[in-house]
């Protein structure tokens, strides 16, 4: 079965890959450009020269499944790189299938704010006597 768990390894063959290729052509351009071994339990993703199709191949012990997502508008940001592997988390993988870009520049950035103390808040004040 195919494996979503956080601890696959997911990797993004940048730049243009031509997508009429089925399992066993994308298997070839793991195995021949990339060196790596298609029968990983690994996650391989491409996308096309109009970034409207991604293809993601993994072998599950026993074959070869191939999950595709076509955009109907818009394009995928996919890197530009060509010729490059980049590793990516599950996460940044689902992001790009959501339309969201790797580039972290949309995104928040992490903060820590310095606790600001006013001397007026921390003076203690007398209860007034009862009398």
């Amino acid at each position: 079965m195919l494996d979503f768990s956080g601890s696959t390894t997911v990797y993004l063959a940048c730049g243009v890959t031509d997508l009429r290729k089925s399992y066993t052509g994308l298997a070839a351009i793991i195995k021949l450009k990339f060196h790596l071994d298609p029968y990983s339990r690994c996650m391989f993703a491409f996308c096309n020269r109009r970034r409207t199709l991604i293809k993601i191949l993994q072998w599950d012990g026993s074959g070869f499944w191939i999950l595709m997502k076509r955009l109907e508008r818009n394009a995928f940001h996919w890197p530009d790189t060509p010729d490059e592997l980049r590793k990516v988390t599950l996460k940044e993988l689902h992001w790009l299938c959501d339309g969201l870009s790797l580039n972290p520049s949309g995104a928040f950035e992490e903060r820590h704010p310095k606790i600001v103390v006013c001397s007026r808040f921390l003076s203690i004040r007398k209860k007034p006597k009862i009398s």
